[in-house]
């Protein structure tokens, strides 16, 4: 398959508009105008302790700003239903947020009623507040705690109320370092007769401790191979590993194995200014960029 083929333009338009995500601290926001177009989708991170209002103040700081803010509400950290009712009310009021991505939250114990994302969907509050579409956690290379049937089981539940609801339903992944484990999970979905948009989580250019760090933290497994590969190809010294051998799997991949990808979002691990580069350069001359990290690393093309 070449760059010319439909499929692979596809992906190319869907990568130019993908989305990036920030911290709820909002210090980002004056960086992320200078690297990230106006009308992008943001999303802001839910981390342990962090307090919701917080979240609603830099929703409002990104809207003022021209982004369109997407917070991720953590279920285990909502202290009540009128917390949640809260949030969300204010997000809505206050950042006009229209779509919002539900995680469990990285916590052991809840700090409320809310123990898992479908305890959010039960609510009923997703509705009561006009939320226009919501997305949900994908792992390709595994859940945490859930067996695949079981997270299958899972994300078939959210097809259904979206269907049940008119609600708009995606799945954002987590990162990978190769392609191999999304379109595995794709074929998984597919065979599960779960025909949910995918948003394919790629891990922005950083060096390779860093993204052995967030690897790690985030449970990523068999791709960390990919990892080491790409440090053994341009060696050590290489700067920053950014998500070129991710994009090129898919891209090459049939376009059956990725009809259903809708999109793609940024974890910028290096930063929103490598993010940024990233995105703005890639497939202009990728060869030229490989041949100057690996001249970077001291190295010279076989």
């Amino acid at each position: 398959m070449t760059v010319s083929d439909p499929s692979c333009q596809r992906l190319t338009v869907l990568l130019s508009s993908a989305s990036v995500e920030i911290s709820s601290r909002g210090h980002q926001v004056a960086q992320l105008r200078e690297h990230f177009a106006a009308g992008t989708d943001v999303t802001i991170t839910f981390l342990p302790g962090d307090n919701y209002r917080h979240n609603v103040e830099t929703a409002v700081a990104l809207r003022r700003a021209g982004f369109n803010p997407v917070p991720h509400i953590a279920a285990r950290e909502m202290a009540s239903r009128e917390a949640l009712d809260d949030f969300l009310a204010r997000a809505r009021g206050e950042a006009d947020v229209s779509r919002i991505l539900l995680i469990a939250g990285d916590v052991a114990t809840t700090r409320g009623p809310f123990k898992s994302t479908r305890d959010v969907c039960a609510s009923g509050l997703i509705e009561a507040h006009k939320i226009a579409s919501v997305s949900v956690a994908g792992h390709p290379e595994g859940h945490p705690f859930l067996e695949l049937p079981d997270a299958m089981r899972v994300l078939g539940g959210w097809r259904d109320w979206g269907r049940q609801t008119k609600t708009p339903v995606d799945v954002v992944t987590q990162f990978c370092f190769e392609s191999t484990p999304i379109l595995q999970w794709i074929a998984e979905l597919d065979r599960a007769g779960i025909d949910l948009p995918v948003i394919v989580g790629l891990a922005g250019p950083a060096t390779p401790a860093t993204l052995t760090k967030f690897a790690l933290r985030c449970g990523i497994g068999n791709s960390m191979r990919a990892l080491r590969a790409q440090i053994g190809r341009f060696g050590r010294l290489l700067t920053d590993t950014g998500p070129d051998d991710v994009v090129r799997g898919l891209r090459c991949a049939p376009a059956a194995a990725t009809a259903s990808i809708a999109g793609f979002h940024l974890f910028p691990f290096g930063g929103l200014r490598k993010a940024g580069d990233w995105l703005h350069n890639y497939d202009r001359d990728p060869l030229g960029r490989e041949r100057a990290a690996m001249s970077g690393a001291g190295l010279q093309n076989p």
